[in-house]
């Protein structure tokens, strides 16, 4: 009876604990209320924190801004006040801001760096630039110049090299047939004597002036045609800042009204040159564009207006047939058309001269500007385009600057295709 008692008095003190415990605990999430104190004695020379009290904000704005405890003293042993973090320099191309480095990179403006040097535009050299086409050709060039003697076997690699790099089957052959000539006439027996041989057959085939007709009264007009995608945009705002920087007066007519952006892309250009644009609605009659740029360029005196036009339509006509209706208006209007540049994209290879052969049947076409040179295996497709339609390349691009834009030299660039990276 005695141990009954004892049990249930030790059952009923344990409740009465755990009643209590539960009845003191704070729900979770409950947020504890400090209490609000004038000063710590612990805190000494320290302020106290701004507190706010029945929902009221502090009276003042500064009480809003002052930190909750301001360090009057700093105490030895503790770091000092100012720490310096010593490092590299910073170089003055880190101090520019994206923009200025993006400028920097085109070379299209000067930059404002404290008396910095004004950014001009350097031309490329063909060998510098001409490295995949070079590469793909040197192993031909260094095996024939390997052999003692010039057999068979070395034209037949000196074909396949030729073909290789795009010059096209037809002119490989006319051009070989020409090299067997000079061989024979001039006794050549050794297969460096060869090799200039065909160099000098190739120089004198692509020979030809390369400068771009001016007219001699009223504004000149060079139209610009091609496929999309081949860079007539960009070729057009290069060549706008190459005379711009001439002291030449541009007119760029955005005439490619069918493409999304295409004359917000020439009006970049055209601000970056100095240029004046003449725009028109998006799918609006590319003819009358061009116009209305001839004509404002005759009243504001310009010396040359840079025609875009469409490379694709989005309606039923034939393209071949809007840009002859183009060359017809402009040819109407208050200036003069000297060049009909067809803009070709070096890495498409044989299919830039299909692409050359549609262009000439429906266009008068002056001469070729082939762009991504620098990034295509096959240089030979100048051979190919001079040789089987007889236009002239002019222009080409060596890379993505404007000053990469550059005339076409025909000894510059077969030096540089046989070119070997000892030399």
């Amino acid at each position: 009876m005695g141990t009954l008692v004892v049990v249930l008095s030790a059952v009923a003190l344990l409740s009465v604990v755990v009643g209590f415990v539960v009845v003191r605990r704070r729900p979770r999430g409950e947020v504890l209320e400090p209490p609000v104190t004038e000063r710590r004695d612990s805190l000494k020379g320290a302020k106290s924190p701004t507190m706010l009290r029945d929902g009221q904000a502090p009276s003042t704005e500064d009480e809003l801004t002052a930190p909750e405890v301001e360090v009057e003293e700093v105490l030895p042993g503790v770091l000092p006040r100012e720490v310096l973090i010593v490092g590299p320099e910073v170089s003055e191309e880190e101090q520019l801001t994206d923009e200025e480095l993006e400028r920097l990179a085109m070379g299209e403006e000067e930059l404002d760096t404290g008396g910095a040097a004004t950014e001009t535009l350097e031309r490329p050299t063909f060998k510098g630039r001409l490295g995949r086409a070079r590469s793909a050709f040197s192993g031909y060039v260094g095996s024939i110049l390997s052999r003692s003697a010039v057999d068979q076997a070395t034209w037949d690699e000196l074909e396949e090299a030729l073909i290789l790099a795009d010059v096209g089957v037809g002119p490989t052959q006319e051009l070989l047939d020409s090299v067997r000539a000079t061989v024979k006439a001039q006794g050549i027996t050794t297969s460096e004597e060869l090799v200039e041989a065909v160099k000098d057959e190739m120089k004198s085939r692509l020979a030809g002036p390369v400068d771009l007709a001016r007219a001699e009264q009223g504004p000149t007009v060079w139209l610009f045609v091609g496929v999309n995608g081949v860079g007539k945009t960009t070729t057009i705002g290069k060549l706008g800042r190459r005379l711009a920087d001439e002291g030449t007066s541009v007119v760029m007519a955005a005439g490619d009204t069918f493409r999304a952006a295409a004359a917000e892309q020439l009006g970049t250009w055209a601000e970056r040159s100095g240029a004046q644009l003449v725009r028109g609605a998006e799918g609006g009659d590319p003819s009358s564009v061009v116009f209305d740029a001839i004509s404002a360029a005759s009243a504001r005196g310009a010396d040359v207006v840079l025609a875009d036009t469409a490379g694709r339509l989005h309606t039923r006509t034939n393209l071949m047939e809007e840009l002859k209706k183009v060359r017809r208006v402009a040819d109407k209007a208050d200036g003069t058309v000297t060049e009909v540049l067809l803009v070709l994209d070096a890495t498409t290879g044989q299919n830039g001269l299909q692409q050359a052969r549609q262009f000439t049947d429906a266009t008068d076409l002056t001469g070729v500007v082939l762009t991504k040179l620098d990034g295509s295996a096959k240089g030979g497709i100048v051979f190919a385009i001079r040789s089987e339609l007889g236009i002239p390349v002019k222009l080409v691009g060596l890379g993505e600057t404007a000053g990469d834009l550059v005339d076409f030299d025909a000894d510059e660039f077969v030096d540089a295709l046989f070119a070997r990276d000892a030399d």
